[in-house]
């Protein structure tokens, strides 16, 4: 198992912001001290702004390094450019360790998969899978499928995706709830499996089942999965059912489709948040 992270990423915050530094200090706390799953670490990539603007306007890039919040949820921090576009390069790290045929997952933050290709919203600053997505079709892979088990829909992967050749894109997500898109289907490659809230945990797997179905239809060559854990029983930012055991059977599942793949974290916010990303590395790994 392959983690990409660096530490510095931990360095902004806002007091009450639920997407905190913590979301990584005691993951990599929880990470370090296990024995089951060995584990190599890696840095972020440099990414540059040609694989950044495949994915966004330059108007959208050229904002990072304004001084007023973008939105309520997504503040002007200091040093925001420099995170987010770290963010990114360790996703463009993930995908190619993902083609070198390793079992990998970013573990940085900002996530990404709220920012659209003109807006920066939901935490999310640059849309870190969409960007590994569109260099991998633009360096040789025929077929990418993003799976997003967030609980929130992918509203910003989808923007950028939508009807690219190439590529598809499958959300799983709670319906009513931020940022209230995701009803249904949209173009010719985007799937929207809307669930209610509090949808029991045997339901909840066979929607995520199908889903998998679907993108295995697809024939991809190489998966990118934007992995939020907010899907949980516990998280405060949503009212699903899920607890770590069903993480670490859809990791199960991920790997059974025997296709490269590579995770970023996305959402998750309760302080279980560690246990539910080592469960689901665990599934994946094959542990």
């Amino acid at each position: 198992m392959k983690i990409i992270t660096d530490e510095s990423c931990t360095g902004y915050s806002r007091p009450g912001h639920p997407e905190k530094p913590a979301r990584i200090t005691r993951t990599l706390e929880t990470l370090r001290a296990q024995t089951e799953l060995p584990i190599t670490w890696a840095k972020p990539a440099p990414v540059d702004d040609a694989a950044i603007l495949r994915a966004h306007a330059p108007e959208l890039l050229a904002s990072l390094g304004k001084a007023e919040d973008f939105d309520a949820d997504s503040p002007a921090y200091p040093g925001i450019a420099d995170h987010a576009r770290a963010s990114a390069g360790a996703a463009l790290e993930a995908m190619r360790a993902a083609r070198n045929g390793e079992t990998v997952f970013s573990l940085m933050r900002p996530p990404g998969h709220h920012a659209t290709r003109n807006r920066i919203m939901g935490f999310c600053y640059l849309n870190n899978i969409a960007i590994a997505a569109l260099e991998a079709l633009a360096t040789g892979t025929k077929r990418v499928a993003i799976f997003d088990f967030d609980v929130h829909h992918g509203n910003g992967t989808e923007d950028i995706l939508l009807n690219r050749e190439g590529a598809a894109f499958y959300s799983i997500h709670q319906h009513p709830a931020y940022p209230d898109t995701g009803r249904a289907n949209v173009g010719k490659n985007c799937f929207n499996y809307p669930v209610p809230p509090a949808l029991p945990r045997p339901d909840y797997r066979d929607v995520l089942s199908s889903a998998l179905d679907q993108l295995k239809q697809f024939k991809p060559t190489l998966i990118g999965v934007s992995a939020g854990f907010d899907a949980y029983a516990r998280d405060p930012l949503a009212q699903e059912t899920l607890e770590a055991e069903d993480f670490y059977w859809l990791g199960q599942k991920i790997r059974a489709l025997n296709i490269p793949t590579f995770s970023l974290l996305e959402g998750g916010y309760s302080r279980d948040l560690p246990d539910l990303i080592l469960a689901y590395l665990k599934g994946i790994e094959g542990k």
